[in-house]
């Protein structure tokens, strides 16, 4: 399988996966506004994929929430047949990202360095050369 055709499949897959959410979760208390498909990575056979989610806010249940989603991959993957057409349904694997949680922590120590323009300090402009 190509390349390309891999990296449509697996933008396919995320989308997919993130609206299955709403139909297996409907009767359960869990905040889906939480959970956050951030990528999904098919193997070149399609049988199997990793499932990448980010979990913001929650700290103490991202565990918790990752055993529900780990417990409802089959209901998942039932969804995802019924809707795709594909040569073969991928076995879904559920792991948490980090990203998300990491650049909001960058964001927040830029913004707490942050100068205000106002302050009288006589900063030199940094100038930056294309490469």
């Amino acid at each position: 399988m190509s390349i390309d055709r891999l990296e449509r499949v697996n933008a396919l897959l995320r989308r997919e996966i993130g609206e299955a959410f709403y139909k297996v979760f409907a009767g359960d208390p869990i905040d889906l506004a939480s959970i956050t498909v951030t990528k999904v990575q098919a193997a070149r056979n399609l049988r199997d994929a990793t499932v990448w989610v980010s979990v913001f806010g929650h700290e103490s249940e991202r565990g918790a929430m990752l055993r529900k989603l780990i417990n409802k991959a089959k209901e998942l993957q039932t969804l995802i047949n019924r809707d795709l057409t594909l040569k073969y349904t991928p076995r879904l694997r559920f792991e948490l990202d980090g990203s998300i949680e990491k650049g909001d922590h960058v964001l927040d120590v830029l913004s707490r360095l942050d100068i205000p323009a106002d302050s009288g300090d006589n900063v030199p402009p940094v100038v930056t050369e294309p490469l």
